[in-house]
């Protein structure tokens, strides 16, 4: 690669990374606003989840439709169209109180879910667009990169939605949001690359699903990670740090923003962490495969159990929870850097966003089962289920993953 076109994709890849980092800030105070405002009305826990349905189910849609939108028309495109449409969908909300239904909530958290899932789908796509097939190493490092700086944005997302929610109210918030994306969107019309990743061939609707073994077991094994995070995540533990410890909401907002940002850091920092961890590493190149997925899955799937255990059996539970939370975070971070990867290396060159947005097709799924079983988990059996359910998920994980490695090891990668 020439010093000029990587200089230029170096370029697209801040623009890039910095639309997707201006999207996710609204998306992660977004969904706290919704939260910690609803649950301050009175609904229930499994009310509360029913918010995100639509959010969750349209994105399993819009990850499946939107790769292959985006290899007909574009990643710029599609990346816009996200945009735009999260502007809409904080638009919505800007209603009267009276109108904030249950129904209205959710038709607006469908097209926040169809916004943020064509946003990452074009983001993630157009990594393996700026850099040459024989850089694996750096495809690794800036997929970590856009992976984790995004999450730890998304904390930072959290602490904003519980900071407006309690500066301004539930519509000013939204509001100030509305207005900034609506600028970021402006902006982005202007500089980012026209036809970034749209595909030689016209691909047809039959192409949507994957026709490779290997990534259909890839996306199974994300389904189940994402689902085992969300189940516990999502719902019942920002309601079980309000209820049982009695956590004020800006406490909540907090706490699961520095949660966030700490796990998308060891996110950015995960080609380090696992090419020492697999005695791979020389100097900076380190490229994992199914084996190092397998490890890191398997020392993932026992943190819940025992956390559940440890909450229990101890007398200062809310500091069991606290360094069982951090230490989950961190192993899943490296098991979810791990997956993003490879993923994109897996992926076909030309219209790439088909595999891709098949892949994260699977990721929202996972989150749609792990945030309705969050809801509902909670309310009928409490807290420790939940953790339970969470290992569960993970076993699943483990198993798909030592299919997939042991799939990878007869072909001879």
């Amino acid at each position: 690669m020439s010093a000029l076109a990587a200089n230029a994709g170096l370029k697209q890849y801040l623009l890039v990374t910095g639309n997707y980092w201006a999207f996710t800030l609204t998306d992660g105070a977004l969904r706290m606003l919704i939260v910690l405002h609803f649950y301050t009305l009175g609904y229930s826990p499994l009310a509360i989840a029913s918010l995100f349905l639509f959010y969750e189910f349209f994105g399993v849609v819009t990850n499946l439709v939107g790769g292959w939108l985006g290899a007909r028309i574009g990643l710029n495109k599609t990346m816009h169209i996200g945009l735009l449409l999260q502007v809409l969908a904080l638009a919505m909300l800007l209603v009267p109180a009276s109108m904030l239904t249950v129904v209205w909530v959710m038709a607006a958290q469908a097209l926040s879910g169809i916004a943020k899932d064509l946003n990452k789908m074009s983001a993630k796509s157009s990594l393996k667009l700026l850099l040459p097939d024989n850089a694996q190493s750096a495809l690794y490092q800036w997929v970590a990169i856009l992976t984790g700086s995004k999450n730890a944005l998304k904390g930072v997302g959290f602490f904003l939605g519980g900071l407006l929610l309690s500066l301004w109210g539930f519509q000013g918030a939204v509001a100030a949001m509305a207005g900034a994306l609506a600028l970021i969107w402006l902006l982005s019309l202007v500089l980012l690359k026209k036809d970034l990743g749209k595909s030689s061939f016209k691909p047809k609707f039959k192409d949507l699903l994957s026709k490779s073994t290997a990534i259909n077991k890839l996306s199974a094994a994300r389904l189940l990670l994402f689902g085992a995070r969300d189940v516990w995540f999502v719902i019942a533990l920002p309601l079980y740090l309000s209820s049982h410890f009695s956590w004020s909401q800006a406490e909540v907002g907090a706490f699961l923003a520095f949660w966030v940002i700490a796990y998308g850091a060891v996110q950015a920092f995960a080609p380090a962490i696992t090419g020492r961890s697999s005695g791979r590493q020389s100097g900076n190149n380190s490229t994992p495969d199914a084996t190092t997925a397998l490890h890191w899955a398997l020392l993932l799937c026992v943190i819940p159990a025992l956390l559940s255990f440890a909450l229990v059996y101890s007398n200062s539970a809310i500091w069991v929870l606290i360094v069982g939370l951090l230490l989950f975070g961190a192993v899943f971070a490296v098991n979810s850097s791990l997956h993003s990867y490879l993923i994109v290396s897996m992926a076909g060159r030309d219209g790439v966003s088909l595999d891709v947005g098949f892949y994260y097709m699977a990721n929202a799924m996972g989150r749609l089962i792990g945030t309705l079983l969050s809801g509902w988990v909670y309310q009928a059996y409490g807290f420790y289920a939940c953790l339970w359910v969470s290992s569960a998920f993970l076993l699943g994980t483990v198993l798909v993953t030592w299919r997939l490695n042991s799939a990878a090891k007869a072909a001879g990668q």
